[in-house]
């Protein structure tokens, strides 16, 4: 089917040869269509009108079997496994130079540019929160909130156990905005993990899965920019 879905990996792996050997190696029954080396090397590895496997379980706007709509780039870091770090300025400048070339090909909109760990975040925590969304974002590739204003980060924290409108608002903007969640009043460690997700990725202050004002506010805000309702500027 038509590609409509960008997912940014980490490779998770000691080094970048490693990874390169294992998403070539048949067995490994992984791959990914490109991976991006520390020092900004591209390794096209899947044709874009292949198939490849590197979502697994996985799900975005209730679409599942993402593999059948998706292009996946790898990003050498060897993850919270092996000694996380940030990623090198030339990587990000050959990721965004890359992510630019396949969004010209492939109608794919800004909200469907995401994270393993948003597709899968009970299963997947990459490229986390070292990885520079706000950058790629500046560079017209995906959505970035913005810092909350201070009245927004003075809101109360949600957290597990809780119940009442604020989580159950919550818990309808992370659906809008792609996430999988049943349904459910109380704020429930599948919302905590949840959270957690979409802060790897738009609300990087913390990753504890407890949404403090900055992350509601940054929800919120995701969301409008998703659906058209606010802009950029």
């Amino acid at each position: 089917m038509a590609v409509d879905t960008l997912v940014l990996h980490y490779t998770g792996m000691q080094t970048g040869e490693a990874a390169l050997a294992r998403l070539r190696d048949p067995e490994a029954r992984v791959s990914s269509h490109y991976l991006v080396e520390e020092d900004g090397r591209v390794f096209a590895l899947v044709p874009e009108e292949r198939r490849a496997w590197h979502a697994g379980l996985s799900c975005w706007r209730g679409h599942g079997a993402l593999n059948d709509r998706s292009i996946g780039i790898e990003i050498v870091n060897p993850g919270h496994e092996w000694g996380y770090r940030d990623f090198p300025p030339e990587q990000i400048a050959a990721v965004i130079a890359l992510c630019r070339d396949i969004l010209s090909r492939h109608p794919i909109p800004p909200r469907n540019v995401v994270a393993h760990s948003d597709i899968a975040p009970e299963r997947k925590r990459d490229p986390g929160e070292r990885f520079p969304w706000e950058r790629l974002a500046a560079a017209g590739i995906g959505l970035w909130p913005g810092a909350a204003p201070a009245e927004a980060r003075a809101l109360p924290a949600l957290t597990l156990g809780e119940e009442g409108p604020a989580v159950t608002a919550l818990r309808q903007t992370l659906l809008r905005i792609g996430y999988r969640l049943a349904s459910g009043g109380r704020f429930d460690q599948a919302l905590a993990t949840t959270v957690a997700a979409f802060q790897r990725h738009w609300a990087q202050h913390r990753t504890d899965g407890v949404a403090d004002g900055e992350t509601r506010w940054r929800a919120g805000r995701v969301l409008g920019l998703a659906e058209g309702r606010v802009r950029t500027d």
